[in-house]
């Protein structure tokens, strides 16, 4: 019996070793990783550049407290806000403490403009983490159960539904708004451009903050380096971890204009984040995403997966309502629930998720060759095709 608290339901597969897009198990046996630990390894397993960072970060010095300057962490709070037109950037250690941040900092503004009770709006079908307030943020009912009461101040309203906003103008409790522009446990779901442009009307017609959730989304995943980057507008403030240390773990909640303003010595705090090793990892998965173009293979790679899949398979066309998503945050969506097809794409070597019931989720490395792609697409086929025989039988 394991020592190892049950919340996990894990599957029949045991790594011990990784390279590039393969995970190999004690046997030796290889398995095409289209899933990079939920969007954490996006330039692959064991990564040279990342690897010979933390070797060298690690002979050096691992960790020292936030009491004190860290070189490391400061070149990388300077080039993730160069990317991301930043001003500032709190670090912590996963993307739940990096939501957590953003939600200290929106109820901090709230009340340092003489609001009490501030609350935040949030979507129907977002994830932002386990912690207790991420968890209550999120809009997800089965993951909050048993977890009541939840911490007030959030307004939940449909995703997509610019009107829900607007109806809320009169409330002068609300400091910000919080949204995933893809959302990623909701089922792979791209907010519309528009829906996102009348986010930013409406908070700064009513001095809310606007807050991105890019943990999922964010290091050069959906094609750009966070997915608001090619939409001529700028959140308050925007969150990331996952791939931003390449499997070491680090979150960021990065602000600027008055929000970057908003949070002074004491408010808030991490013990491990922005460690020198983290700052390392992170500092090589910007400069490899930077010099090797990272993110123009995105929508080359997503093509050769889709295209491969519908090449190959005979039941895709009548099973997939459709394709969601953006990037490399590639969904498919099913015309039933299908969780099952997780353990069928184990027994093909493919390791993949299905999310939201039905959403054949896919987050693969976006140094993937296009050899690699496109046989994702082909075994992906094949468990598609074994699902609908037993379908039939």
């Amino acid at each position: 019996m394991s020592s190892i608290m049950p919340t996990y339901k894990r599957l029949p597969a045991q790594f011990v070793r990784g390279q590039g897009a393969w995970l190999y198990d004690a046997r030796g046996e290889a398995y095409l990783d289209a899933l990079t630990g939920i969007a954490v390894t996006g330039l692959g397993h064991c990564h040279p550049a990342v690897s010979e960072a933390l070797a060298t970060q690690a002979q050096t010095l691992m960790h020292c407290s936030n009491l004190y300057q860290i070189p490391a962490q400061e070149v990388l709070a300077e080039n993730l806000c160069r990317i991301a037109g930043m001003d500032a950037v709190f670090f912590g250690n996963s993307g739940a403490e990096a939501n957590e941040a953003a939600i200290k900092l929106a109820r901090l503004y709230g009340h340092q403009k003489g609001i009490e009770s501030p609350s935040i709006i949030v979507l129907e079908h977002s994830f932002h983490g386990r912690t207790m307030a991420t968890l209550s943020a999120t809009g997800n009912a089965a993951v909050q159960k048993g977890f009541e009461p939840l911490v007030p101040g959030f307004i939940r309203v449909p995703a997509g539904d610019i009107e829900a906003i607007a109806a809320l103008a009169s409330n002068t409790n609300i400091v910000a708004v919080l949204a995933e522009p893809v959302q990623g446990e909701g089922g792979v779901r791209r907010l519309s451009n528009d829906y996102l442009h009348g986010l930013r009307q409406h908070c700064d017609s009513n001095d809310w903050l606007l807050m991105f959730d890019e943990v999922q989304s964010g290091n050069g995943r959906v094609g750009t380096y966070f997915a608001y980057l090619n939409l001529n507008l700028k959140p308050d403030v925007v969150t990331t971890a996952k791939g931003l240390g390449n499997g070491v773990p680090i979150g960021a909640c990065l602000a600027q204009g008055k929000a970057a303003k908003v949070l002074g010595a004491g408010n808030h705090g991490s013990t491990y984040g922005g460690n020198p090793l983290a700052s390392a990892a992170a500092m090589a998965v910007i400069t490899t995403i930077e010099q090797d173009n990272l993110t123009q293979r995105v929508p080359v790679i997503r093509q050769l997966i889709s295209q491969s899949l519908y090449q190959y398979s005979h039941a895709a066309k009548d099973l997939i309502k459709t394709d969601s998503g953006q990037g490399l945050m590639l969904g498919f969506v099913m015309q039933q629930d299908c969780k099952e097809l997780v353990s069928l794409a184990l027994e093909q070597k493919l390791l993949i998720n299905v999310t939201a019931g039905n959403v054949i989720r896919l987050l693969p490395a976006l140094t993937l060759s296009d050899d690699e792609a496109t046989l994702i697409g082909e075994r992906l086929a094949r468990v598609i095709d074994t699902y609908a025989q037993q379908l039939k039988g």
